[in-house]
């Protein structure tokens, strides 16, 4: 056996990767929900889901994708601020793992999201992502 020079530190360059990575798809996603096109885009998954349908009864189709812009973009900065700080980046990611399963959720709750292509059966693929970003 022989001793080697090389010094082997573990780096946590793959967490901050992936990090940086789900909090930049959180931010872009976050800022497109304030707009009029991807408003309309979510609302068959809203209004089908079972503990989010009310909010069109309270709130308009652009107000409530808004607020989930919004919350998007809250997260994705706690999740990078939470990079220093520990208890933010607790916190930041319980709130990430909920928006991914919430996500996640519309598979079950979104009419026609599952469907066979070349005998293969596939779903929305905006949807299946989310199970890579709860590994984060």
């Amino acid at each position: 056996m022989h001793a080697s020079s090389v010094s082997h530190k573990p780096t946590q360059f793959g967490y901050y990767l992936g990090v940086f990575g789900v909090a930049l798809v959180l931010i872009w996603l976050g800022i497109y929900k304030f707009t009029p096109t991807e408003a309309k885009l979510i609302e068959p998954l809203v209004v089908n889901h079972p503990a989010m349908s009310w909010l069109y009864n309270v709130i308009s189709v652009q107000a409530v994708s808004n607020i989930i812009g919004l919350t998007e973009i809250i997260v994705a900065i706690g999740l990078l601020v939470g990079l220093k700080k520990p208890t933010v980046a607790y916190y930041s990611g319980i709130a990430a793992s909920v928006i991914f399963l919430v996500t996640l959720s519309f598979l079950v709750t979104t009419p026609n999201t599952w469907k066979v292509s070349d005998g293969v059966l596939i779903a929305n693929f905006f949807l299946v992502k989310d199970i890579l970003f709860l590994a984060i």
